[in-house]
């Protein structure tokens, strides 16, 4: 199946998935890959994350992955979205990347951003025997939430990996990428 096809297929697939229940799929990292192909342009996961928030201005990506790490899922409905990553020493599900139109940050201190355009909230609830907490960016239209389930002795690589590995792109750059790899036939807000 061809790039252009796999995505067409993707873009048709994605009203189903969001008009009912919907259950995790296992999915490759590419899936989810902010830059993909020759071309560069996000990811057919990508796309239907910036479907379930249509509000939403950044839409969360990966960057890159580190070995031990992989995307063990993607759920999105019409209101939400999100995708987990397992990890070979921190266990499954060790990681939930949301995006949401928006967050509660009850009792998470406001610190310098890492993201341009973002604000950045962090909120730790365990440190042991767990590290659990969520580390939110928040935005015009969306809230990108990254919670932490971290079990493995080493938390130094996950939460760079939360700073380093994630990406967001620019609504306006999804959008365009449907309508270019569509020849102009399908639009992501329609």
């Amino acid at each position: 199946m061809t790039r252009r096809r796999a995505l067409l297929a993707g873009l048709l697939l994605a009203p189903a998935l969001l008009s009912g229940c919907v259950r995790p799929v296992v999915l490759d990292s590419e899936v989810v890959a902010c830059r993909e192909g020759e071309e560069g342009n996000p990811a057919n996961g990508v796309v239907l994350l910036a479907q379930s928030v249509p509000t939403a201005t950044w839409v969360p990506c990966l960057e890159v992955i580190p070995l031990g790490w992989g995307v063990s899922g993607l759920e999105a409905t019409d209101e939400q979205a999100r995708f987990w990553l397992d990890s070979d020493r921190d266990g499954n599900r060790a990681v939930e990347i949301r995006l949401d139109e928006s967050c509660d940050t009850t009792g998470a201190t406001r610190i310098p951003s890492d993201r341009e355009a973002m604000q950045r909230w962090e909120r730790v609830v365990q440190v042991t025997p767990r590290y659990e907490g969520t580390r939110f960016y928040t935005f015009d239209g969306g809230c990108i939430s990254v919670l932490f389930r971290l079990s493995g002795d080493n938390r130094a690589e996950p939460l760079g990996f939360a700073t380093s590995g994630l990406g967001a792109v620019p609504r306006d750059a999804v959008r365009e990428a449907v309508r270019e790899q569509t020849d102009g036939r399908l639009e992501l807000d329609p």
